[in-house]
């Protein structure tokens, strides 16, 4: 083979697929590892070899993700559009209304997609925002734990906080020319940010309710030095500096109290009475400094003036906090609260009527309960202690910001109203939006009705008018696994369509429509990768904001920023700035009500039949057999940790092989499509679904806006993807390729380990599924690229073929590496039995990629340190043993260590693939 780089193994790779012509099962992506193995193991290339072109590629795909982040928000724009915000407004009031209210509440999730180390993140962030190459940042990897996600979060709040602040004053600045006798009346509200790292109980044990009080208090502190800041900025001598720093100081304190193990009540009670006593520092609420600066404003000249009015209307947006909290418990966890307070309850069908009248009477009877911190050290359920931490925070933290509370998996009225009636009981109904959210396959089928039920509850109603809006939230993560990413957006855009005639159908268009699309399409975390603009509105598209323009309901939409992958975009000062002000001129909160009517919506005897036939593809993926042994065949070995929330449960090594989709989460799944090679969730099913028209449906999707968004979205993703790939997977497990690969001499010094590879691998069923896989997958694409040949790419991008040829490079290397793994474990000397794991299962550990687990097993069977007689001081004589005794550093050397390297250097690539694609799931 040529010099290792990456230009030698593309050529190598393009010869090889001109083969495919030739042979169409010859495969070209194997045949490369299968050479890059042969040197390998020949000694003609080194481990060391391999880790210098991943270097290369690493860099390669860090360029590309930087190159991509720049074209969605274009930093070089933001100033312009900052100075178009205003410029071309006429009237005033329509202005001034436009901008009270915010354009998109942004949410930081602490989704698991901490996937580049933090000198990578700072690289691309600066090369992004700046127009620099990236290099060769350093790629020491952080330990991702709860602390660590939560500091990522309030930096890219920080670089959020200070790019609306800049969008505030250039508004401001902009009316006072334009408008001089009337600016001062504005009070721009663009934006609202909210993060739930800290909050969100679902799934997760491992965050105590007093780490929750604790991260607020941080949060208070951070803000209150932020706000000083600030305004000693514009006037160092001014009073309320004092004020601001002497309760960021006393909060701090209370902060720091918190910070420890609370579980016993000594230490407890001292800080709970520390953090509830009154103090003159203790500071509650922000109105009262809010009006003391719009009232100095008033009296300043301009340019003192609009620094004033820009720090009070950050003080309105954010309150006491870097931004607003969402809480987030299971629907089950409140089912098991609330049977406790209904006769019989544990027997009560939730979903009947019965348990609707119970309910019913629940609330119209509850009288606020007060609380302490001991109330919430005693309770048990952890849903009602959710409801107690919030009473705490917004009787001793922050009088003024409301908290969302997140209900997943919430499928009936009954669930809401379970809720309610925790907020009611402790006296907190005024300030918590309860927000059920919709995301598996049942309640997006049935959330229609659902809304309507809970809508026409009186008790309901008149919550929403208590808060000023109905919330929801709508999930694409789980959705787009189980029932196709394209079903599960046209499932939810329908779902908000109903949220806007249930609210007209119940008179409910005098308050506002928050609606929470918390994204996971499986092209990156929030992601069409084709534009912003795409990004915005494949969650909510126009057609759905449409639907709450016409019934007259303000829309508050709401999207998610989700892990290391989201907060890129607000990683430095000039991304948060770009991502804002592209958001701003999207105007996401609007709807043009004179925009023709999409073909989509119009030709629903195509579009329905469309939607129908993609899901049930797709559906047929998820409950096959095949499907899930092969995304399942290497358990999550493929992906790097990205987060500090387990990403699957426990199994033993016999359950893995019977391991279900719903053992492992959203994110992996989608991150394992992508190594694999192909993100079936978003391609599958789509030219299946034109087959029986292929006509009729291209010219929908060629004439329809939201049909082209869909192509692009396919598009994109198609041409990252390869089926052969796949397949490579699988040859891996082919005992047939292990047999043959010493025949004729070729290998003569693999032949024992290839014998045991073959021999050991004729039962494994590996081969065979991602071979029916493959072949399924195949079948699909034929369709679709008749499909492509009838809908035109209306923006090609060439662009891609260079990425797809990095991908194909990085699987080979891969691949050859993994060969590299299977051939020294079997080639470890056998070993005795030792704390029930046998040396066939440190091979299946292996072989399912959990290296690590094997790696221990082998290091505790061959340990190269061990006592010595010359440790110990004895005086008693010993003449045995004789020597000093040796080690197993030769099998060290030779085995374990290469194992360790090549996986290590196999996660490298996956994190290279991962930013290929544009993101981590």
């Amino acid at each position: 083979m040529s010099p290792l780089s990456f230009d030698t193994l593309a050529e190598r790779l393009r010869e090889l697929h001109a083969r495919t012509q030739e042979t169409p099962l010859f495969n070209p992506v194997f045949q490369l590892a299968h050479d890059l193995s042969r040197n390998l193991e020949a000694g003609e290339l080194s481990l060391e070899d391999l880790a210098g072109l991943i270097e290369e590629l690493e860099g390669q795909a860090l360029e590309v993700r930087s190159d991509h982040l720049r074209d969605l928000v274009s930093p070089d724009n933001a100033p312009q559009r900052l100075d178009t915000f205003c410029k071309d407004a006429e009237d005033f009031d329509a202005f001034a209304a436009h901008w009270a209210h915010p354009q998109l509440h942004v949410v930081f999730t602490a989704h698991p997609t901490f996937l580049l180390p933090p000198g990578q993140t700072a690289a691309v962030a600066k090369a992004a925002g700046e127009g620099l190459k990236v290099g060769h940042p350093d790629g020491e990897r952080a330990q991702i734990t709860l602390d660590y996600e939560h500091g990522e979060a309030m930096s890219a709040l920080a670089h959020a906080q200070e790019a609306r602040d800049r969008i505030v004053t250039s508004l401001y600045a902009c009316a006072a020319k334009k408008w001089p006798k009337r600016w001062r009346e504005l009070q721009p509200l663009p934006y609202h940010f909210a993060s739930w790292v800290g909050y969100d109980m679902d799934g997760r044990t491992d965050i105590k309710w007093y780490t929750s009080i604790r991260f607020r208090l941080s949060e208070k502190a951070q803000r209150l030095g932020r706000y000083a800041d600030q305004l000693a900025a514009i006037d160092s001598d001014h009073s309320l500096v004092a004020t601001l720093r002497a309760a960021q100081a006393h909060t701090l304190r209370s902060a720091e109290d918190f910070a420890g193990d609370l579980t016993d009540p000594k230490d407890l009670s001292e800080a709970a009475n520390r953090l509830t006593a009154d103090h003159d520092d203790k500071l509650l609420s922000l109105t009262p400094i809010i009006e003391q600066l719009e009232s100095e404003a008033a009296d300043e000249a301009t340019e003192e003036a609009i620094a004033f009015k820009t720090l009070a209307a950050a003080m309105r947006a954010d309150g006491l906090g870097m931004g607003h909290i969402h809480f987030r418990v299971n629907a089950k966890q409140l089912h098991n609260a609330i049977r406790t307070r209904i006769d019989n309850g544990e027997e009560l069908d939730l979903g009947s009527q019965g348990a609707l009248g119970a309910l019913r009477d629940l609330l119209a009877k509850a009288k606020p309960l007060s609380a302490n911190f001991a109330s919430l050290a005693i309770e048990s359920s952890t849903a009602v202690r959710q409801f107690l931490a919030m009473a705490q925070i917004l009787k001793h933290v922050d009088a003024d910001a409301p908290i969302r509370m997140l209900v997943a998996e919430c499928e009936q009225p009954a669930t809401v109203l379970s809720a309610l009636y925790f907020a009611r009981l402790f006296g907190i109904e005024n300030k918590v939006d309860v927000s059920p959210l919709f995301e598996t396959e049942s309640a997006l089928e049935h959330g229609g009705r659902f809304l309507d039920a809970l809508l026409a509850e009186e008790a309901y109603r008149d919550y929403a008018r208590l808060r000023g809006r109905v919330a929801i939230q709508t999930g694409f993560s789980d959705a787009g696994r189980f029932v196709g990413q394209i079903p599960a957006s046209l499932a939810i855009e329908r779902l908000q369509g109903r949220l806007a005639e249930a609210m007209a159908a119940n008179g409910l268009t005098d308050v506002a429509a928050l609606v929470f699309n918390t994204h996971g399409e499986g092209m990156g975390r929030g992601a069409h990768p084709a534009s912003f603009k795409d990004r915005l509105e494949w969650p909510m598209s126009p057609w759905a904001r449409r639907r709450f323009a016409r019934a007259n309901i303000r829309l508050e939409p709401e999207a998610s920023f989700q892990g290391g992958d989201g907060y890129l975009f607000f990683s430095t000062p000039e991304l948060a700035l770009a991502t804002l002000s592209e958001i701003a001129e999207r105007a996401p909160a609007t709807a043009d009500l004179e925009a023709p009517t999409d073909p989509f919506y119009r030709r629903t005897d195509l579009s329905l039949d469309f939607y129908r036939a993609v899901k049930d593809h797709q559906q047929e993926h998820l409950e096959s057999r095949t499907y899930s042994r092969a995304i399942t065949a290497f358990g999550l070995g493929l992906l790097n940790s990205t987060g500090s929330r387990v990403s699957r449960r426990q199994s033993d090594l016999n359950a893995d092989r019977e391991m279900s989709l719903r053992q492992i989460r959203a994110i992996p799944h989608n991150a394992i499509l992508q190594q694999l090679g192909y993100p079936v969730n978003i391609i599958a099913g789509v030219g299946s679904a034109a087959e029986s028209n292929y006509e009729d449906i291209a010219e929908l999707l060629r004439e329809s806006p939201r049909g082209r968004q869909i192509m692009r979205l396919v598009r994109a993703s198609n041409a990252l993807a390869s089926i052969k790939t796949v397949a490579a997977y699988g040859e891996l497990f082919n005992s047939a390729y292990w047999a043959s690969r010493p025949y004729r001499g070729t290998e003569d010094h693999l032949s024992r380990a290839c014998e045991s590879l073959a021999e050991y691998l004729i039962q494994d069923d590996r081969n065979g599924v991602f071979r029916r896989l493959a072949s399924r997958l195949r079948v699909d694409a034929l369709k679709l690229h008749r499909l492509f040949d009838l809908v035109p790419d209306e923006e090609p991008h060439p662009e891609r073929e260079h990425t797809r040829r990095m991908i194909g490079v990085l699987q080979a290397v891969r691949l050859a590496l993994m060969q590299h793994m299977f051939l020294k474990i079997v080639s470890v000397p056998v070993f005795s039995r030792a704390n029930d794991i046998s040396r066939t299962d440190v091979l299946e550990m292996v072989f399912t990629l959990r290296v690590d687990e094997a790696l221990a097993q082998l290091r505790r069977a061959y340990p190269t340190s061990f006592p010595r007689k010359t440790d110990f001081a004895m005086d008693e004589g010993g003449e045995y043993p004789r020597g000093t005794g040796e080690g197993y550093d030769a099998i060290r050397a030779n085995y374990i260590d290469p194992i360790e390297d090549a996986h290590n250097l196999s996660l490298r690539i996956s994190t290279a693939i991962a930013n290929l694609f544009g993101a981590h799931g």
